[in-house]
């Protein structure tokens, strides 16, 4: 008689059960059944049977992808957290200051566009995550929506940051300094939103 022998997560082990042999009776070691509480990988689906090269390959790609995503994220970040600032100082500016006004119009446009060749990757890879390694689907990705929506504000705020920077080109500004600082702040509490919903996974 032939019993499989559950082997590691319950992946087939393609042998049969040792025999014994006693007093001209074969014995076949009774299967035992484990239960095992389900265990998700960082893909996003059920871990595959055994750490294959296939296996270790997927996964190293996924580190060094997820790796760069959240340092192009951060990247980013940086750029409209400062950015805001250099508004700040703008709005401040004396009408007379032109020299002072032409540096300050020279640094957002520089940040700006190196903000936005910085989004570009960061939506990429977060694109690769999510639609090749399939984090966030299946049930309880709640959080990965919420995200989304939260990723889709923050491409908006960089959008309004480039509509501010024109109005300082074109002398049309009409906000206050401290508009300006409440603005800022704001694209703090996008990211920190962000970061506990990828890290706490509240739903």
């Amino acid at each position: 008689m032939n019993v499989n022998r559950p082997h590691g997560g319950g992946c087939p082990s393609g042998t049969d059960s040792r025999k014994r042999v006693r007093g001209g009776l074969v014995s076949a070691r009774p299967s035992i059944r484990v239960s095992r509480s389900r265990v998700v990988s960082p893909l996003g689906g059920r871990p595959p049977c055994g750490r294959g090269p296939t296996h270790n390959a997927l996964m190293h790609g996924y580190l060094w992808v997820k790796a760069f995503h959240i340092v192009f994220v951060a990247a980013w970040f940086a750029g409209l957290f400062y950015l805001p600032r250099i508004f700040v100082n703008l709005a401040s500016v004396a009408p007379d200051s032109h020299a002072e006004r032409e540096r300050l119009l020279l640094m957002a446009r520089r940040l700006y566009r190196f903000s936005s060749i910085l989004m570009i990757p960061a939506l990429a890879l977060g694109l690769v995550l999510w639609l090749y390694h399939g984090i966030g689907k299946g049930p309880g990705s709640g959080w990965l929506h919420a995200k989304l929506v939260l990723v889709l504000g923050v491409v908006g705020y960089h959008h309004v940051c480039r509509g501010l920077l024109r109005r300082f080109e074109q002398l049309t500004n009409q906000r206050s300094e401290r508009w300006f600082r409440v603005f800022n702040e704001s694209s703090v509490l996008l990211f920190a939103a962000i970061v506990v919903l990828v890290v706490v996974k509240p739903f």
